[in-house]
């Protein structure tokens, strides 16, 4: 049986991709308040194709492969055209930049093998995952912003915020790591088996 493919929940998905270049223009053309604006609405849309699709009985393939795509590229536009704009601590910064985007991928990948393995349970998102996504939407959101409150110095907390969860991040790719290499261990030995049985 066919699975539906214009969902509620797929189209919020949809709509969340389909943001991302009006973020982009917004930030680009520093108009910075409205970029933040997107990027909320894109959060939002974020947590409420998960709760529709969970409520709704709306749950597809194409919305599972979807939705932390489009939750990667949202996050990581964010990110690079923040080190763009970055004028304090940019090598810092960039770094870890570089450590959000660059575990997305690893650990994007990684679920996909071990989704190919039947073991894609074992690298189920984590508490420590969850954390980290917190601290890296708040971040970014302080960081679009970036006019002190008053005696709240966003700009900072912003950065702070991100190093955080740039911290966490490797945290999380370790526990990640830590889970899957049993199953990358028993595949490697399997696959020198193979090959000394072809010699």
């Amino acid at each position: 049986m066919t699975e539906p493919v214009f969902t509620v929940a797929n189209q919020l998905t949809m709509l969340r991709m389909a943001l991302v270049p009006a973020f982009v223009l917004l930030t680009l053309g520093r108009e910075f308040t409205w970029a933040l604006v997107v990027f909320v609405v894109a959060g939002l849309t974020d947590a409420l194709d998960g709760y529709v699709a969970r409520h709704a009985n709306q749950s597809t393939r194409l919305g599972a492969m979807l939705d932390p795509v489009a939750d990667k590229i949202m996050v990581s536009t964010a990110l690079v055209l923040l080190v763009q704009r970055q004028e304090t601590n940019q090598v810092v910064f960039a770094i870890a930049a570089a450590i959000i985007i660059g575990r997305e991928i690893a650990i994007s990948a990684l679920r996909e093998w071990m989704s190919e393995l039947g073991e894609r349970a074992l690298v189920s998102v984590s508490w420590v995952g969850k954390t980290k996504t917190v601290f890296q939407m708040t971040a970014i959101g302080f960081l679009l912003y970036r006019e002190d409150i008053g005696w709240i110095p966003v700009p900072l907390i912003g950065e702070l915020l991100l190093y955080t969860a740039a911290a966490l991040t490797l945290w999380s790719m370790w526990t990640y790591l830590s889970a899957a290499w049993p199953v990358m261990s028993r595949s490697h030995l399997g696959s020198d088996d193979d090959g000394r049985a072809g010699r």
